[in-house]
Parts: structure tokens; C-alpha cells; sequence
């Protein structure tokens, strides 16, 4: 296997794959995107990744984007490290269900609060868009509350999904959300900020 890049940024849904890549014990080198330059949007990024985000992982079969596929490929490439449940396709498959909601819904909801120009142009919209996101993601924190079956999502086994829930989770006190009311996710949060993996992804992404 060879050496993999995996283009990122400070503060972005990027972390969940980074926290991944360490997990597994991949070789990689980091390019974290200045998004206040706009990086994310020069000629030469957008020839890695047309959309103008990231996550994104050049690989030596080419470049793959979106954080529940680049999930999936880690896992399957370090059976090893044990980040999926790829003895069970059923578990796979909730692993699967949990991240897809998480990029969907949750995400999505999150980013009314400061992207409202996606979806309208009237400022008015984008002032209602920011208005609903305590709402909306309180909601979120409710659903990802009743996942929790154990110290991970899936009960005893980690897997590359609780880095995203960790991802999405560090934005909801920001997004409005009273962390009090959900106890199951604040003691997972917590759990979650003492592996060494997480520790390491979040350190280089803020160095």
C-alpha cells in the first residue's frame, strides 16, 4: 500500500476521517486547506476534489470524498485494527445507517446555521435557516442519545462511525444544543476525547 494524502480542515466534518486514519495506523501525510483563503476552491485543489470540500484521501487507486465512504475504505483496508464489523453484514449495515444519517441530517442541519446560501438568496431565509439550528440539532442530539448502546455506539466495539459521532457531537453546544439534557451523550463525548486517536487528529489539525 502506498502512502495515502488526506486533504483537510480545521473545524470541518474532516476530523471524523482523520480520527480514522489514526486509528487504523494508516501512513499519511496531512494538507490542511486555509478555507479563509479560499483554498478549497483554487485550481489546484479543486483537480483532487471538483467539489471544493473535504474530506478528501488520494489513494493509489485515486481520490475518494464523503465521510461515510472514506470511513468504510479505512476499515476495509485495516481489517486488523477491527474499526467495522465486516464479520456481519447487518452491523455493517447499521454502522453504515448511523453515518449516513449523521452526513444527511445532522450535518445538514448544522450547516444551515452559516451556509444558508445553498439552498436560498434572500437573507431573510438565511436569518430563519440560522434561527431553526438549536432546534433542528437538539432534535439530532436526541436521536444520537438513544444510539448509544454501551461506551461506543454499537455497545463494546468501536468503530470508525464514533469518530463521526464525535465530529458532529463537538459542534452541538455551539449550535444551541443544552448538553444537560442528554447525559448518555456528554459521558460519551468525554470517552471519546481520551483515545489517543482523537487526541492526535484534533492536535495536528489545530498545530
Amino acid at each position: 500500500m502506498s502512502r495515502w494524502t488526506f486533504y483537510s480542515a480545521p473545524g470541518t466534518c474532516a476530523l471524523a476521517t482523520h480520527i480514522a486514519l489514526h486509528e487504523a495506523g494508516a501512513d499519511f501525510d496531512l494538507v490542511k486547506l486555509d478555507f479563509s483563503a479560499g483554498q478549497q476552491q483554487s485550481a489546484e485543489y479543486l483537480r483532487i476534489n471538483p467539489k471544493g470540500r473535504v474530506p478528501a484521501l488520494k489513494t493509489e487507486h485515486g481520490v475518494l470524498t464523503e465521510t461515510p465512504a472514506l470511513l468504510a475504505f479505512v476499515a476495509q483496508s485495516f481489517p486488523k485494527a477491527g474499526l467495522a464489523p465486516q464479520d456481519d453484514p447487518f452491523a455493517f449495515a447499521r454502522m453504515q445507517e448511523l453515518a449516513s444519517y449523521l452526513a444527511s441530517t445532522a450535518h445538514v442541519a448544522h450547516a444551515h446555521k452559516r451556509r444558508g446560501a445553498r439552498w436560498a438568496d434572500d437573507p431573510a431565509a438565511h436569518e430563519a435557516m440560522r434561527a431553526k439550528v438549536p432546534q433542528a440539532m437538539t432534535a439530532c442530539a436526541a436521536y444520537l442519545e438513544s444510539q448509544i448502546a454501551g461506551p461506543w455506539v454499537a455497545g463494546d466495539r468501536y468503530s470508525v462511525v464514533d469518530g463521526y459521532m464525535y465530529t458532529i457531537g463537538s459542534w452541538l453546544e455551539g449550535d444551541g444544543v443544552d448538553m444537560a439534557q442528554f447525559p448518555k451523550l456528554t459521558a460519551y463525548m468525554a470517552r471519546m476525547g481520551e483515545r489517543p486517536a482523537v487526541q492526535r487528529a484534533l492536535a495536528e489539525a489545530k498545530a
